[in-house]
């Protein structure tokens, strides 16, 4: 049976205290800016300009600035179809409701798992990231000399501390960190432009000559990865003021700024360098390029401020993560797809923070084994167990854009929208996000720096992860048929067909 299309109702605030009804999101308590701020922490800007620019300049020129222009132009083009159907999705399921009720449950479910695993990872492998710029940060600057799962378990707990009060309160310290990393570099940036770079302030980074050269593929497989996170503004829906109008405008802006910082920070490095030796720079030492630059043109104060800086950048986008990860099993389990243990809200606080708890000792358990194991923090578990988050991501984000394109068409005759956000703009940023995904695949190398057996390896976990929650789908369809029907659904609505 088709379902109607019939936009969410407004949000109902949460029970009173006493009465007997279960503890709830805390429902209206995001602004629009409020859930920018959670997404855009997630990309980490500052980790991702000083950690990964200076490599996408070595790989493919100084026109890597534009490289971000062009994946912040696709994303874009995925918000407007992603956005035109967030009326009519009711919980925080986000990606797996969106697929679920466009593809199917069995798809939906799959993207489910899909969506858990990725985020997990890609929250679970940062806790290496965190550790080692933690430990290499404090003994640098205060001589303090601890090895890196000290941080990792001390940053498990802050970041489990803070999901479990209120969302407001995460909201609050993610403004403040992003406010700071962001603030770092446009310091920079202020100065370079001041100083009038290396060599005078060009543009030949957007010269045609520099932009289509055989070895953009390489600042394009990483300026996909840089966006990773923005997408999550779906899962606040059930917190968001308004959501129908703060869920799209804060996809908008995250992707806008995104796409726009980045292309500014990463032309602005190319000035500091100069043109004709920034690339040579990036090839000297990738991992001071920043660093060396903010000495040069600001001072060493000021490196100092953006090593402590990365790391609460990377802190901010932890606690992102978490947020999302716990919403996404809250909203498996409402659906009795996951434990109902796992939905519990706290009473007070409005946070799923059963969830909480079990994500974070998830994550204590795998910091635990490679701290035992002895591997790098950094090359080994940060990269490596960080890698399939990414690619399952991007295939969550085509198949989200696919999804619209089939919940709208086989509703053609009951809804309003144009074309081009229903049909023209989702399918075209299908077409290009698949492409990005086998193009990030084909690069591996450039995020892990393994052999082709391991990287295949990570990349087979994301299908193999879909195909088992299809297989679950396929179970819960056999054994539990009325669970079954009312997957990605809310109570007032008809079955997907």
């Amino acid at each position: 049976m088709t379902e109607p299309l019939v936009p969410t109702a407004p949000q109902q605030p949460p029970p009173a205290a006493g009465t007997d009804q279960s503890p709830q999101l805390q429902r209206g308590s995001l602004g629009v800016a409020d859930i920018v701020f959670f997404v855009v922490a997630a990309a980490a800007p500052l980790t991702v300009m000083a950690g990964v620019a200076p490599l996408a300049i070595l790989f493919g020129g100084i026109g890597a600035p534009v490289a971000y222009l062009a994946v912040g132009a696709v994303l874009v083009l995925f918000a407007v179809g992603f956005t035109t159907m967030t009326p009519y999705i009711r919980n925080a399921g986000a990606f797996y409701s969106y697929i679920a009720r466009g593809l199917g449950r069995p798809a939906g479910l799959g993207a489910a798992l899909v969506a858990v695993f990725s985020y997990n990872s890609l929250q679970i492998g940062m806790f290496g990231a965190f550790g080692f710029f933690a430990s290499t940060t404090a003994n640098d600057l205060l001589g303090v000399d601890l090895p890196w799962p000290v941080y990792a378990f001390a940053g498990i707990a802050v970041v489990w501390f803070l999901g479990f009060r209120s969302v407001n309160l995460g909201a609050k310290v993610l403004a403040a960190l992003l406010i700071a990393e962001t603030a770092v570099l446009v310091l920079l940036a202020g100065a370079v432009l001041v100083k009038g770079g290396a060599s005078g302030l060009t543009f030949d980074s957007f010269a045609p000559s520099n932009v289509f050269v055989s070895g953009m593929s390489g600042p394009l497989g990483l300026a996909v990865a840089a966006f990773i996170g923005f997408e999550a503004t779906a899962i606040y829906r059930e917190e968001a003021r308004d959501p129908d109008r703060a869920v799209p405008r804060a996809t908008y802006l995250a992707v806008g700024f995104l796409g726009l910082f980045y292309a500014f920070i990463a032309w602005i490095i190319v000035q500091a360098f100069g043109s004709d030796q920034a690339v040579a720079a990036a090839a000297k030492n990738p991992a001071e390029m920043f660093f060396t630059a903010m000495t040069q043109y600001v001072g060493g104060w000021a490196t100092d401020v953006q090593r402590v800086l990365i790391v609460t950048s990377v802190l901010a986008a932890l606690l992102a993560f978490h947020n999302a990860i716990t919403r996404y099993v809250y909203a498996l389990s409402a659906e009795r797809v996951a434990p109902a243990a796992l939905g519990r809200v706290h009473g007070r606080h409005g946070s799923p923070w059963v969830a909480g708890i079990a994500q974070s000792v998830l994550a204590a358990v795998v910091v635990a084994v490679f701290a035992v194991i002895g591997v790098d923090p950094y090359t080994k578990f940060f990269l490596w167990v960080n890698t399939p988050g990414v690619v399952g991501i991007l295939v969550l984000q085509a198949l989200a854009a696919f999804a619209v394109v089939a919940f709208f068409r086989r509703n053609a005759a009951e809804h309003g929208e144009g074309r081009i956000r229903t049909l023209v703009a989702p399918a075209a940023a299908g077409v290009l996000l698949t492409a990005a995904t086998v193009l990030v695949c084909k690069r591996l190398d450039l995020f892990t720096g393994a052999a082709p057996a391991v990287n295949w390896s990570l990349v087979a976990l994301t299908p193999a992860v879909f195909l088992a929650g299809t297989a679950l789908a396929a179970r819960i369809r056999r054994t539990r048929p009325d669970v079954y029907a009312k997957l990605a659904t809310t109570d007032v609505d008809a079955a997907i067909a």
